[in-house]
């Protein structure tokens, strides 16, 4: 996307903020009055999730400072524009450290760890509870944007024939696609929930849970529904609208997270059949500014600096110390041994693999993905062994670099791991790396694919088709690893599309709930999280089973590798999170997830 129109789209979100920031006070104000006294403190709390609810009317009767009334508030087509963009900005919420959801969650599981958010390890180490911040804020969020849709919903044939019908129509469907957007997160993370569908009045809010299945259902019809009303593509100065085919990724993935195979290869092969999308052929690329406009982005988050309120600080929280950044969010080493040498063979394994070059010959997507010790990281020589004491520093003037005291080896908050996340990390943000406008990529071409793939194989039905998702995966210029040949069995595939959504969309966001309808979290999260050795290499490669797993009691210097953290997984509560105890406080129809 060019900047001037970037600039007019979040422009435009961004318009009706105060609106909405008015709106949600005098509702909370109005919910504060109507609870007794002595549970005060505790419904406070839990005034945003009301309202979340779907409780918007209530607050009708009072006329905002700064906005319309009841008989008003919808009263042309230009106001409708303004608070069907704020869904956009309402749905980009940034649940801990000021970065999207998804560059969270890859941090709670076995190929990540966060430093600086203790809720946060606590999801990752399995000993969280129904009081987490983390959880929580993913919970009222959530159902704050579905309140916000519903309040639209409820509210858009007020201008019936006042506007024109097919721009109503689709602010309907765009509506419609945030909100099942929103509902699929929560039943990938919580199971059943409550599914509310309309503004409620506070009589009305203790809402019970809706089963799993039937919520899934829902999102698949609401989205089959919109794919068919919203539009291929859209001019520049929509760029970051929900289109035809972002209605159909997500269907495609809350189907597959659901283990509904055939619905899932069937909303990925319309996609597909769509011509409109194709892999960007350089993988590093695809997350820096340069490849915004490309073609591999179904839907992303958009961000622009002009608006303080609209950036993120992903760049410093995934930065090295020497870049001025916090190392706060790291990849672990079993990830950086996971990824397969460039025979497309695992490192226990390949002729390729040498412990004293380790990173050699390895898949292209491991340098993209992870800053790796050896290499130059946003400008600075990256080297994380305790006695490297200096480095040089490459981001003024590459020929003549400096030598410097090297931070990231000797600083005691330098990445615990000795490395560090890559994705969304541009040295255009050197300046502003805590207000980073870079887009973030919710959904792309290589998921869907991946998508199609698995639900193939699981329902048994392979073909040409699925070896050649893989295989252009795989096969991207600037990846450019060996071909899966045909001929493999049902399981063979299992794996091998299992270790492609590691190696394509690590640090995006999906490994949890990968692992958990793998039925492996049991597995990968029951372990030790391990980083690099300060002073040193792993004497051995170690060793990694058909499911990815890197089991280190082999090697010789196991001993030697710094824990990061010991990690377990109750496999009769942790395949879902517990829902926050405030909503089950103030909702008595409210079941907790078992084990909470």
């Amino acid at each position: 996307m060019d900047m001037t129109s970037k600039h007019l789209w979040v422009m435009a979100i961004f318009t009706h903020r105060s609106k909405y920031i008015l709106l949600d006070w005098i509702l909370h104000y109005k919910l504060w009055i109507m609870k007794t006294l002595n549970k005060l403190a505790l419904y406070i709390v839990s005034i945003a999730t009301l309202f979340l609810m779907g409780a918007c009317e209530k607050y009708l009767d009072r006329s905002p400072l700064d906005g319309p009334t009841d008989d008003n508030y919808f009263k042309n087509q230009d106001e409708l524009t303004l608070v069907v963009n704020g869904l956009y900005s309402a749905l980009a919420f940034h649940p801990t450290d000021d970065m999207p959801i998804n560059l969270t969650l890859d941090d709670a599981t076995d190929i990540g760890w966060d430093r600086n958010t203790s809720d946060l390890q606590a999801v990752g180490r399995g000993d969280h509870d129904s009081n987490n911040g983390y959880i929580r804020n993913i919970w009222t969020n959530s159902y704050k944007v579905i309140g916000k849709c519903n309040f639209i919903l409820d509210n858009i044939q007020k201008l019936d024939g006042k506007m024109d019908v097919n721009l109503q129509q689709r602010y309907k469907a765009e509506t419609q696609f945030i909100r099942a957007y929103v509902y699929q997160y929560l039943i990938d993370y919580f199971g059943g929930v409550p599914l509310v569908t309309s503004g409620l009045s506070l009589a009305d809010a203790n809402v019970p849970k809706t089963a799993k299945a039937e919520v899934a259902a829902f999102i698949l019809k609401e989205l089959a529904e919109v794919a068919a009303i919203l539009p291929v593509n859209y001019g520049s100065a929509d760029v970051g609208r929900a289109t035809k085919g972002a209605a159909l990724a997500i269907r495609a993935r809350a189907a597959l997270n659901n283990g509904l195979w055939e619905e899932a290869a069937r909303s990925a092969k319309e996609i597909m059949d769509l011509k409109v999308y194709a892999l960007h052929t350089d993988f590093g690329q695809l997350f820096t500014y340069d490849g915004e406009a490309s073609k591999e982005i179904i839907f992303a988050f958009q961000y622009l600096r002009l608006q303080k309120t609209k950036t993120h600080s992903t760049t410093r929280g995934f930065l090295s110390r020497n870049a001025q950044g916090t190392s706060n969010k790291i990849p672990s080493q079993s990830i950086v041994d996971s990824y397969l040498c460039t025979d497309g063979i695992a490192i226990d394994k390949s002729a390729k693999y040498d412990p004293k070059n380790p990173f050699v010959n390895r898949d292209p997507r491991l340098g993209y993905t992870i800053a790796l010790p050896g290499t130059t990281f946003f400008g600075f020589q990256f080297e994380t062994h305790k006695d490297s004491v200096s480095c040089w520093n490459y981001s003024y003037n590459r020929s003549l670099p400096a030598r410097i005291k090297n931070e990231d080896a000797i600083n005691a908050y330098a990445s615990f791991s000795g490395y560090c996340w890559k994705k969304y990390v541009d040295i255009k943000d050197k300046d502003f790396t805590m207000e980073s406008e870079l887009n973030i990529i919710q959904s792309r071409y290589a998921e869907v694919l991946l998508i199609y793939a698995e639900a193939m194989i699981e329902s048994n039905k392979v073909d040409q088709t699925v070896y050649d998702a893989i295989n252009s995966i795989r096969q991207r210029p600037s990846v450019d690893m060996p071909a899966i040949p045909s001929g493999k069995t049902q399981d063979e595939l299992r794996e091998i599309v299992r270790k492609e959504r590691l190696y394509e969309l690590a640090n995006e966001g999906f490994r949890l709930v990968d692992l958990r309808r793998w039925k492996l979290a049991d597995k990968f999260m029951n372990s030790t999280l391990y980083g690099r050795i300060p002073k040193g290499l792993l004497a051995d490669a170690p060793t990694i089973d058909a499911d990815n797993y890197v089991n280190y009691k082999n090697v010789a210097n196991q001993k030697d590798m710094r824990v990061i953290e010991l990690r377990k997984f109750d496999p009769d509560k942790n395949y879902l999170w517990p829902i926050p105890n405030i909503e089950i406080v103030t909702n008595k129809n409210l079941e907790q997830n078992p084990g909470y």
